[in-house]
């Protein structure tokens, strides 16, 4: 799945609830299936991207994440990330290790690029190392005092999750993290700070509601 197929591939809808659409696609060599969640956020471009910037409070949001370590980080924009999610018992929990980047993905929409690095680190034997993994998030200001959030990603647990498990629970991940996501950011007590640097290397452009 690379970035084009993410912004733009064969998407079929599969179920919405509390707001939130959730779409598959098959992924080409693999029979693990892509997702992608979809809704609408209303604050502002800003809050989302210090949310992201925010690392501390993933727990609170990001589904089944059990631990996570930054491993590098470049110029406030690009992170190498390790994190650690939950699994039903007796499987091993995953080890996801992901690089990030923000870019611009048009029309004032800001991206939040994920590819795994697998081979960042040793393998840890206490961690199943999940060996392919990549995403994106998309926020794209709608000019009403909303952000359209995209949240597309193609995980492959491993060969000791059976591809029909996989693809029978793969609607959990985005629709759980995009709904806590959106009540953390919509809760007024909750205001990460805003990270400055990020505007030497990428140009935030705030959504301005429409005049009634």
């Amino acid at each position: 799945m690379d970035i084009a197929m993410i912004l733009q591939g064969n998407w079929d809808f599969r179920v919405e609830h509390k707001g939130i659409k959730i779409y598959s696609s098959r992924v080409s060599g693999s029979d693990v299936c892509g997702f992608r969640g979809e809704t609408e956020v209303p604050v502002s471009l800003k809050k989302l991207i210090s949310l992201f910037h925010d690392m501390a409070n993933y727990p609170r949001w990001v589904h089944q994440l059990a631990d996570m370590d930054i491993l590098e980080k470049t110029d406030g924009v690009e992170y190498v990330m390790r994190q650690i999610i939950n699994t039903p018992w007796p499987l091993q929990k995953r080890e996801i290790i992901l690089r990030t980047g923000l870019v611009s993905a048009g029309d004032n929409a800001i991206g939040v690029t994920m590819k795994g690095e697998p081979d960042y680190l040793p393998d840890n034997p206490k961690y199943h190392r999940v060996r392919h993994s990549m995403g994106m998030w998309v926020f794209t200001p709608t000019g009403h005092g909303t952000i359209h959030t995209s949240f597309v990603m193609h995980v492959d647990p491993g060969k000791d999750v059976p591809a029909p498990v996989s693809n029978a629970g793969m609607f959990e991940v985005p629709f759980y993290s995009l709904n806590n996501m959106r009540n953390l950011v919509m809760n007024s007590s909750y205001n990460p700070p805003y990270p400055e640097e990020i505007e030497e290397h990428i140009s935030i452009v705030e959504d301005v509601p429409d005049k009634p």
